[in-house]
């Protein structure tokens, strides 16, 4: 009887061991698919980031308008300063570059559509953008400066001579902000274009007397040879210094920190002076 009453003892502490390295398995098992549930959503959050989102399709879709010496067709092909800056960048970053034209004025709603994943087409930075969208370092210093015909450069060059002057600028541009508020401008009479392009065509014309536009749009444009050559900046006075940023979407931290480390480095191997030199404005860099 004893040795069956061992017997039988020895059998229930072996059931118990197994029962127990049993439920620490199953512990095992619970801890291991909680880990794989966090890592889960930890994936699925950074695929669903700004930077997760230009990524994962491979491609930045930069919104631009065109104009000389930033973006501008040339035989046929894209070309400018912020065209080869943005295609330098998107180098660092391993994406594409995407161009697509838009509406300045609605560039604002273009992006937050996500029809284009940032402004990068000579954008002043604001407090106000900066509340509104995620900016970049600047890159560039500029300034706003007026066109004129040549042989009325003289004439516009003080606030009397410009009373009662047709005044034009970029709607939603620096230059609008310019010609709306700046007291040089207050008895003059404002309409806003399209673009700064037609602006300029517009003192061309005749249409308007000043254009009020970038400083860097005005050394690409009014070159010698080009098409407006019978325009002139009046040197003697500019309007608002400003500095050039990239627009992404507000609260994109990780895409922001990506392409200011791929700013600085393009500003330190000296390309991103390079590129400029191209286009002569290589003394507006401010990128370091």
């Amino acid at each position: 009887m004893k040795k069956i009453i061992a017997l039988l003892l020895a059998v229930l502490m072996t059931v118990a061991v197994f029962a127990g390295c049993g439920g620490n398995g199953n512990a095992g098992s619970s801890s291991n698919s909680d880990k794989t549930d966090n890592s889960s959503s930890e994936q699925k959050a950074d695929a669903n980031s700004d930077w997760g989102f230009i990524q994962n399709k491979g491609s930045l879709k930069i919104g631009i308008t065109y104009f000389e010496p930033m973006n501008y067709m040339k035989d046929g092909k894209l070309t400018g300063f912020e065209t080869e800056f943005a295609e330098a960048v998107c180098a660092e970053l391993g994406v594409k570059a995407e161009f697509q034209e838009i509406e300045w004025d609605s560039k604002e709603v273009e992006l937050n559509s996500k029809t284009i994943d940032c402004i990068w087409n000579g954008l002043t930075i604001t407090d106000e953008r900066k509340n509104n969208m995620d900016i970049s370092t600047p890159y560039m210093a500029n300034k706003q400066v007026m066109i004129v015909k040549a042989e009325n450069a003289e004439k516009y060059a003080t606030a009397e001579g410009v009373k009662g002057a047709k005044v034009i600028a970029e709607a939603g541009s620096a230059g609008e902000e310019v010609a709306k508020g700046d007291e040089f401008f207050k008895e003059a009479k404002y309409t806003p274009a399209d673009s700064q392009a037609k602006a300029l065509l517009e003192v061309k014309s005749g249409t308007s007397d000043i254009a009020i536009i970038d400083y860097v749009m005005s050394i690409g444009t009014l070159k010698a040879g080009s098409d407006y050559a019978d325009l002139k900046i009046i040197e003697s006075k500019s309007f608002s210094p400003e500095e050039y940023g990239i627009a992404f979407r507000k609260n994109s931290p990780q895409t922001l920190e990506k392409v200011n480390a791929a700013i600085a480095t393009l500003a330190q191997n000296g390309k991103l002076a390079e590129i400029a030199d191209k286009y002569s404005l290589k003394e507006q860099i401010i990128a370091k």
